[in-house]
């Protein structure tokens, strides 16, 4: 939903501004904003899968590496 601001007569910009800032902190839009900043989304489960095999070998890989001494 666009918020949208006309300046009214012999409004100044400061105000204007001002306006505008109070009614997009009223709409909720920047807490919107803030609360899905870091949200991720959820692998899908082949995805899941994959990311758990490819873990599995690469773990598999370390444990004969330090195993032989390599590491």
């Amino acid at each position: 939903m666009p918020i949208s601001i006309k300046k009214r007569k012999n409004e100044s910009d400061g105000a204007l501004i001002s306006r505008f800032t109070k009614r997009v902190m009223q709409s909720g839009v920047i807490k919107e904003v803030k609360g899905r900043r870091y949200f991720k989304k959820d692998n899908n489960t082949l995805g899941q899968k994959n990311s758990a095999l490819y873990q599995i070998k690469k773990t598999a890989e370390y444990d004969k590496k330090r195993k032989w001494g390599l590491v």
